[in-house]
C-alpha cells in the first residue's frame, strides 16, 4: 500500500510517499523560514499562501522521485490538526479532493501522533509500549503510548511550550528569528554555572511542565546583567540547562511511574543535542528519536501514520471535511 503524505500545518510544507513493504520511497520538504524571518514569527495568511503555491509542485517533485503517477498512489494522509487552520485547510482541501478525483481513501493525521510515531521510521525502531516525550514550538507532552491510537496523557505545559521558550527567551536576547537553534548553538560557547536558574515544577509531585517563568528569569537575568556577547552565551546556556534537566527529571518521573524501559522523543525540540546528550545518560532505559531531518514537521511522518492506520483500518471521529486546529492526542481511536 502506497500513502501519499501532506503536511501543511504551520510554516513548512512536506510530502513524502511511503509503502508498506519498502518503506519511506521518497520525500521532499519547504521550509518558509525566509519568508516569516523579517516578521519575527510566523505569520498565518502567508503561511496559508505558500503552502498553496508550493504544495502540487512538491507532490509532483515526489512521485517523479519515486517514478510513479498519482494512479499509483493508495491512499492519502493529511495533517487535519493541530495547527493553523488555514494552514491545515490548504492540505485538507489538496489531500481530500486529489483523494476523491484517485478514488482512495483519504486519512485526516494528527499532527502530534505523526511526530510521536515518526522514530518508528528507523532500523533501531521501538515496540510498544514506551513513554513519548513530544517537545515542539506548540507542544510539551508526556503520554504512555501502548499502540497506534492508544494514547494516555501523562502531563503537559500549563502555559509555553519548551520550544516556545526557546525562541522566545532567543528573542530576548537579542538573537534572529528562529531563535531556538540559534540559542542552542550559542550556549555551546557558554560557561558552565556562571548562572543558575530554577528547574520549574520539579519540587512538587506530577508530570506537568511550566517554561513560562524560566523564561521571565532569563529576561530578567540579562537586564540585569552588562548585556555583553559572554553574557549572551552564558545566559543561553544557563537557560538551556535548565530547560533540558526539567525535561530529563520529567522523562524519569513517567517512566517509573508506568514501569517502562523505552522513551521516544521526537518533535523540533527533539534534535537539541544537550537534551539528547542529557537523556541517553540516563540509565537502564533505551532512547529513541527520529532521525534530525524528521524532527521538524515533515511528510513522512505524515505518510507513515497514515499507512499504520489504514492498515489497522483505525476509523477518526472527524468529520468529512475539517481542519482542527485543538486536536487532543487522547481523543484518536484505538484499533
Amino acid at each position: 500500500m502506497r500513502v501519499l503524505g501532506i503536511e501543511s500545518s504551520c510554516d513548512e510544507t512536506g510530502i513524502a510517499l511511503y509503502e508498506s513493504e519498502k518503506g519511506l520511497l521518497a520525500h521532499a520538504l519547504y521550509s518558509q523560514i525566509a519568508l516569516h524571518a523579517e516578521y519575527g514569527g510566523v505569520v498565518p495568511e502567508l503561511a496559508s499562501r505558500d503552502h498553496i503555491r508550493k504544495t502540487l509542485p512538491l507532490i509532483d517533485q515526489v512521485l517523479n522521485e519515486a517514478k510513479l503517477k498519482r494512479t499509483d498512489i493508495d491512499a492519502i494522509a493529511y495533517t487535519a490538526g493541530p495547527g493553523l487552520v488555514g494552514a491545515l485547510l490548504v492540505g485538507a482541501a489538496i489531500g481530500r479532493s486529489m483523494a476523491w478525483a484517485l478514488d482512495v481513501p483519504a486519512l485526516a493525521i494528527n499532527h502530534m501522533e505523526g511526530h510521536l510515531l515518526s522514530p518508528l521510521l528507523e532500523e533501531d525502531a521501538p515496540e510498544f509500549p514506551f513513554v513519548s516525550l513530544l517537545v515542539s514550538g506548540g507542544h510539551t507532552l508526556l503520554v504512555d503510548v501502548q499502540g497506534v491510537g492508544q494514547y494516555q496523557l501523562l502531563g503537559e505545559s500549563i502555559d509555553d511550550a519548551v520550544g516556545e521558550a526557546f525562541d522566545k527567551t532567543a528573542k530576548m536576547l537579542g538573537l534572529s528569528y528562529p531563535g531556538g537553534p540559534i540559542l542552542a548553538a550559542l550556549a555551546e560557547k557558554g560557561t558552565p554555572d556562571k548562572y543558575l536558574f530554577p528547574r520549574p515544577m520539579t519540587n512538587r509531585p506530577g508530570l506537568d511542565f511550566s517554561f513560562s517563568g524560566l523564561k521571565t528569569f532569563a529576561m530578567n537575568t540579562w537586564r540585569d546583567s552588562e548585556q555583553s556577547e559572554q553574557d549572551q552565551v552564558d545566559i543561553a546556556l544557563a537557560f538551556q540547562t535548565a530547560a533540558v534537566e526539567t525535561l530529563a527529571i520529567k522523562c524519569k518521573r513517567a517512566l517509573k511511574e508506568t514501569g517502562y524501559k523505552a522513551l521516544v522523543v521526537a518533535g523540533g525540540v527533539s534534535a537539541n543535542k544537550a537534551l539528547r546528550k542529557r537523556l541517553d545518560a540516563m540509565s537502564q532505559i533505551q532512547v529513541y528519536y527520529p532521525r534530525p531531518e524528521f524532527c521538524s514537521d515533515n511528510g513522512a511522518m505524515i505518510a507513515f501514520a497514515g499507512a499504520m492506520r489504514q492498515s489497522a483500518m483505525i476509523k477518526q471521529p472527524i468529520p468529512t471535511f475539517s481542519a482542527r486546529p485543538r486536536w487532543p492526542l487522547d481523543e484518536l481511536s484505538p484499533p
